[in-house]
């Protein structure tokens, strides 16, 4: 997110974290100016800044200068790098693309070292492109890492998430199935999807 008014009114929905893509080749860039409205603390929801194959060191100072809260990585970000960044005191997500359940085998690696997954459908670039994959796949997983699930969520999809009860199912991420323009949130869409989902008491990342 990146727009004041629209920021607010996501706040008021009290969702559990709310994002800031850090990454230049997105349409979502939230830029390199910290701007009060960015910088404030968007409490209780944690900040989140999302990254690409950014150093450590970027990453930090990112966190620093817009007072973020987690990181979410979504490159080829390795186990240690995320281990510092979680030195630093952010908590840490790691993106993985999910194609089959031969994939979560590259998540046994990170962990330890993160404080949530994302699993994501696999594509050529970094995200899903809006796109789900096999959900049913995901009883497979069989860390012990919790995780947030991502790739295509739409409003029409309450019903099938309540319905997943895989202990380690965190919360949701919500992205472009639920704006009306690259950033900006339709708030009274996930004002609705948000009350329905939380009869399941699962988080929402927006």
């Amino acid at each position: 997110m990146r727009d004041s008014a629209n920021i607010d009114s996501v706040r008021r929905l009290n969702p559990d974290m709310i994002g800031l893509i850090f990454y230049a080749r997105s349409p979502r860039f939230v830029g390199t100016e910290p701007l009060p409205h960015l910088t404030a603390s968007f409490a209780p929801a944690l900040k989140v800044g999302v990254f690409v194959n950014e150093t450590v060191a970027a990453v930090a100072d990112i966190a620093a200068r817009f007072n973020m809260n987690a990181a979410q990585l979504h490159g080829s970000e390795s186990p240690a790098e995320c281990a510092a960044l979680r030195q630093t005191g952010l908590k840490v997500i790691k993106a993985f693309g999910i194609s089959s359940a031969a994939d979560f085998a590259q998540c046994a690696s990170y962990s330890g070292c993160c404080d949530l997954f994302l699993f994501d459908t696999r594509t050529a670039g970094y995200g899903g492109a809006g796109v789900k994959f096999d959900w049913s796949i995901l009883a497979e997983y069989k860390q012990d890492t919790p995780f947030l699930l991502s790739g295509g969520i739409s409003a029409d999809d309450a019903a099938n998430i309540r319905s997943i009860s895989h202990p380690q199912l965190a919360g949701i991420d919500l992205n472009s199935r639920f704006e009306t323009a690259p950033a900006l949130k339709d708030i009274e869409k996930l004002k609705q999807f948000i009350k329905q989902i939380r009869t399941n008491g699962q988080q929402s990342n927006v």
